[in-house]
């Protein structure tokens, strides 16, 4: 029972940093201005999509560690 706390735990901590990571890639882009991102050109309207799944990352990752 231990080892699934465990793995729960680290697999909520690795879903938390990767949906702040995306999150914040998001906003970058959305405050770009159309330049160029990590070379990636994302205009406003399409950095709605990885701030989405960048949210649903974190929430799942933070409620993933709260219940472990």
């Amino acid at each position: 029972m231990e080892n699934n706390t465990n793995f729960r735990r680290f697999f909520g901590a690795s879903l938390t940093i990767l949906g702040v990571v995306v999150v914040l890639f998001a906003l970058v882009a959305f405050l770009s201005d159309g330049k160029p991102v990590l070379g990636m050109s994302v205009n406003k309207a399409e950095s709605a999509a990885p701030f989405i799944v960048g949210m649903i990352f974190l929430i799942t990752g933070v409620n993933l560690v709260r219940e472990s």
